[in-house]
């Protein structure tokens, strides 16, 4: 399942690459990146402007991608949009990888055609290995808030959203709380996104049920102690949701990243998506050239396009929370039906730190057996 294999990645960054392997690979051969001035461009600037960038990058012809499956975040329709506009053809890898698979790859191909030109990751996974890529900043780089970008470009988080609970509403009341979720009427109804110390998803949820039950995302006791209760209340549901989980009815109330949970609202109109008010956890991905990018120039006008209002937009019809949202609001160029469309929040959103999310995994990998063994 795509959303678990992504969000694992956030929490442990620990997975082994699936099928990219240099005894089916091609020969080594000398890569772009070894001749082309693009490979060190820190800005579309660095090349003469944006349209020596798109010059170059329709000459190499080709951008490798990974860990993109068309469902997330709409990533089909954007890989589709930036072939056709540039005609550049994108070769997908791995749809169904996550965050450590793509920096595995990295590693394991370096120096050959079919490497990863680019990275879509998690941010502990980002942080961990920013030895890993070429530092560059997009034309509307200084309109990302400083907060959720590396000072030099190194990697820039891209789009988010905030830990949410579905629900299909014809076989369930609409909760108003977390609290909610233990009363009798969800008995047997109540999923997690996988296992929280494994799964980023579910560790989100369980941080969320800590801000809600008077804890924080790092100290997470309130947040197990919840889960300890729904369990004993009989209505938590220990199956790992999937879309098909979901239209079956087997898993009517699931937590989960609000884009992810509004995804399924298309394909179950009665699913709907609510971020409790006073407890919003926000979570960001992000963006990261290679620095051994076999198509360099293409890899920086990936990260134009997926910055620009077109990009932005397109993230934004996926249910995502484009990072540039703020500007484009304020500049007019947002998507403003897609935009109010997105599930409500009220509250000031948290989003945990590295070290935030470090403190709790600890305790959760200490104690989560305990309480739901």
């Amino acid at each position: 399942m795509r959303t678990f294999s992504r969000t694992a990645a956030v929490t442990l960054a620990a997975a082994t690459i699936v099928s990219l392997s240099t005894a089916c690979s091609p020969p080594e051969k000398e890569s772009a990146a070894s001749s082309s001035s693009a490979a060190t461009a820190t800005s579309a600037a660095d090349l003469g402007g944006l349209d020596a960038l798109i010059a170059e990058a329709k000459k190499e012809g080709a951008l490798n991608v990974i860990a993109l499956p068309p469902d997330w975040a709409n990533y089909g329709e954007i890989i589709k949009a930036f072939g056709d506009k540039y005609s550049i053809k994108v070769n997908s890898a791995q749809p169904d990888g996550s965050s450590q698979d793509e920096i595995n790859a990295a590693t394991q191909l370096k120096g050959q055609d079919t490497a990863p030109d680019v990275f879509d990751l998690g941010m502990s996974v980002a942080t961990a290995n920013t030895a890993l890529f070429a530092p560059y900043k997009t034309e509307k780089f200084d309109e990302i808030p400083a907060d959720l970008k590396e000072a030099t470009g190194a990697y820039v988080n891209d789009y988010g959203g905030y830990m949410s609970i579905g629900y299909d509403s014809s076989k369930v009341p609409a909760p108003t709380s977390v609290a909610d979720l233990l009363k009798a009427e969800y008995k047997g109804k109540v999923a997690l996104n996988g296992d929280p110390t494994q799964a980023g998803a579910a560790f989100g949820g369980v941080q969320l049920a800590s801000i809600a039950n008077g804890g924080t995302v790092d100290d997470i006791k309130a947040g197990v102690d919840f889960f300890a209760q729904l369990k004993k209340a009989g209505n938590f549901l220990p199956v790992d949701p999937t879309s098909a989980t979901i239209e079956s009815g087997q898993t009517p109330v699931v937590f989960d990243w609000d884009y992810l949970n509004a995804a399924q609202s298309a394909k179950t109109p009665t699913w709907k998506v609510f971020v409790p008010s006073g407890s919003v956890l926000g979570s960001y991905y992000a963006q990261a050239v290679s620095k051994d990018a076999p198509h360099p120039a293409a890899a920086r006008l990936w990260q134009e396009f997926l910055y620009s209002d077109e990009g932005q937009n397109l993230w934004l019809k996926g249910g995502a929370r484009p990072v540039r949202a703020d500007a484009m609001q304020k500049a007019g160029t947002i998507d403003a039906a897609l935009f109010a469309a997105l599930p409500k929040i009220e509250g000031t959103p948290v989003i945990p730190t590295e070290a935030q999310s470090t403190k709790a995994k600890e305790y959760l990998t200490a104690n989560w057996a305990k309480a739901i063994g």
